[in-house]
């Protein structure tokens, strides 16, 4: 019988509250989406450094004829690729070190551009035009000053590269949109907190006879506060699915089926990452609604 009356203020104070409750599960569904965005924003910058720290080498080229270096006063002679790989190898960053030819180098080009680009009688380049190269794989990504600085200033080398510079803006837009969704997420928080309290504040304003009549009779606090507790409840319940359904369209619309085709190259947030910013939005929603009801029922139920 008690449970019954309970469901029955519930299912009052939803119909009471509709528009205020609208507003709370809207807010909440914003809040949540922006906060799962950015927890799979977290995550593909936590893939991408890890991918592409594995993937990262730093280049070492070697002077060429005609090279524009003028410190290089010709092609790299054999002593100075001797030199040149003995400190590579030597140095403790150093996990793997690949030497390219002239002509391995010529056919990476042909392969990129396509060989009819280089046919005919006077073709654009030839393997002679290529320099050569030593392509080295750091034992930790975030470590190569060390063997950067210990072959730029050797006879024989032409140019450093390292591709951390090329891909340092995509790093910062990662970056500003997983911090800008969390502090958008952040003031929508606190914006669907104090639509909490003003659903309180008025419910229990509407139904301050009935909580008096409640009271002289002898029911607990926790009984007066339930119904408020269950409207949280319900209305977290029905923000976070929405939040779930909209983060789970982005994942098979956005990254599946537009940027994970168009950019193959590089591994992109999956179900288990969607299950974990799920997990998230899960846990925060409701308490984001229960705690402050918990809370504010103390105050405003003393009747």
């Amino acid at each position: 019988m008690r449970l019954r009356n309970v469901f029955s203020e519930l299912g009052q104070g939803l119909r009471r509250n509709v528009s205020m409750h609208v507003a709370v599960v809207l807010t909440l569904f914003v809040s949540m989406t922006l906060l799962g965005l950015g927890v799979l924003m977290k995550q593909q910058t936590d893939i991408a450094t890890r991918y592409l720290g594995d993937q990262l080498q730093v280049t070492v080229y070697l002077c060429r004829d005609g090279d524009s270096n003028p410190a290089c006063a010709g092609e790299v002679t054999d002593e100075q690729k001797q030199r040149i790989e003995q400190a590579i190898t030597d140095n403790p960053e150093t996990a793997d070190v690949r030497f390219e030819s002239k002509e391995e180098a010529f056919a990476k080009v042909k392969e990129l551009y396509g060989d009819d680009q280089f046919d005919g009688p006077n073709p654009a380049l030839t393997a002679d035009d290529m320099p050569q190269s030593f392509w080295i794989t750091l034992e930790d990504p975030e470590k190569y000053e060390g063997v950067t600085s210990a072959v730029q200033t050797l006879d024989g080398v032409s140019q450093i590269r390292d591709l951390r510079e090329t891909l340092k803006p995509l790093y910062e837009w990662l970056g500003a949109l997983k911090y800008g969704s969390w502090a958008i997420a952040a003031f929508l928080l606190l914006a669907a907190l104090l639509l909490v309290a003003n659903t309180i504040r008025l419910a229990a304003f509407a139904r301050r006879r009935e909580i008096a009549i409640m009271r002289l009779v002898g029911a607990s606090t926790l009984y007066i506060a339930l119904p408020f507790l269950l409207e949280a409840l319900v209305t977290a319940v029905i923000g976070v699915a929405m939040a779930a359904g909209a983060l789970g369209a982005f994942m098979y619309f956005g990254v599946h089926q537009r940027i994970a085709t168009s950019i193959s190259f590089m591994p992109w947030i999956g179900v288990d990452d969607y299950t974990r910013a799920l997990v998230v939005i899960a846990i925060l929603g409701p308490l984001l609604t229960l705690v402050p009801t918990l809370l504010l029922t103390r105050k405003y139920l003393k009747v």
